[in-house]
């Protein structure tokens, strides 16, 4: 006995179908009622599906349904009933359910292409130039506060060689130690000449300082330091080996004009480079800076002393 209910039956599924070769959007099976997946190899016969289009086109007949949508159904019931008895169609319609790429090539596809509006090239080329010379001004700007952060930190910790710590690190803290003493000084006396109390209170202030452990005294010290240490650092613009804040100089489309030249300037040192070798003769003094130089690296040799270069 058929279970099935034309009066409840509303899901229709879908398929791909944009020429409406069979039954458009919908699945012809789901229309009918059935399942194409539940089935597994054995399909609902042809008596089956009479069965169902009968039920289901004296429910929706235009004649005999109020429904608004009544004529449509009706046609989209006929024709799923047409193609799942038609032995062609419907081996053809069960073969496509899942291959899309051959409806395709069988019947095409309603997708209409149609070209953008047309975009300036001049204004794409600008805006991509803009951005990526914004990009290369912000990868300098990088570059040096990586140095930067690493200068700080040596300074406030006071490194030693072992550890990181450069003479310039070392230079760099003393100036700083100085000027928080000339600062702290000058609070002072500022204090004392503001305050008739400044005795009573700073004694006070001794005797609570005095209270601090060593790792507190030099957390306090540190907090003093940073903001000079900071702003001296702020201050060194070039740190060598193009370890530099960023300038005009740094913009892709500047670097880009001297790429010729760079190119025209390495062939030719490599040229006479490998022509010398072939002659047997010694390296010169600017082979071997420029061999050395590229041995330990831009940031290296820039930061070497003249008595490690010269070793």
């Amino acid at each position: 006995n058929d279970a099935f209910d034309p009066k409840d039956h509303n899901d229709w599924g879908t398929y791909y179908d944009p020429k409406n070769i069979f039954c458009g959007q919908y699945d012809c099976y789901k229309i009918l009622g059935f399942d194409y997946e539940s089935y597994g190899r054995e399909k609902p016969t042809t008596k089956t599906i009479t069965k169902r289009y009968r039920a289901l086109s004296r429910e929706w007949h235009p004649d005999k349904s109020k429904h608004k949508d009544a004529k449509e159904r009706f046609v989209k019931i006929a024709r799923a009933y047409e193609v799942l008895t038609d032995v062609q169609q419907r081996k053809e319609y069960d073969f496509m359910r899942y291959n899309q790429e051959a409806y395709f090539q069988k019947y095409g596809a309603s997708v209409l292409f149609k070209y953008a509006p047309k975009t300036d090239t001049v204004v794409v080329l600008i805006v991509l130039l803009i951005l990526a010379n914004g990009f290369s001004w912000m990868a300098q700007k990088q570059r040096w506060q990586q140095v930067a952060n690493r200068l700080i930190q040596a300074t406030l910790e006071d490194w030693t060689p072992s550890q990181g710590g450069t003479q310039e690190s070392k230079l760099l803290r003393e100036q700083a130690l100085e000027r928080l003493q000339k600062l702290e000084a000058e609070a002072e006396a500022e204090a004392q000449a503001q305050n008739e109390s400044f005795k009573t209170n700073s004694t006070k202030a001794k005797k609570s300082a005095n209270k601090l452990t060593a790792k507190e005294k030099k957390k306090q010290e540190l907090e003093r330091l940073r903001p000079i240490v900071v702003e001296l650092v702020e201050d060194m613009h070039d740190f060598g080996a193009g370890f530099h804040k960023p300038t005009w100089r740094d913009l892709l489309i500047v670097r880009m004009a001297f790429w010729p030249y760079y190119i025209a300037t390495g062939t030719v040192w490599q040229v006479k480079y490998f022509a010398r070798r072939l002659q047997g003769l010694e390296l010169n003094d600017e082979e071997r800076q420029v061999l050395t130089e590229r041995a330990v690296g831009p940031v290296a040799w820039e930061l070497a002393s003249d008595d490690d270069r010269m070793e």
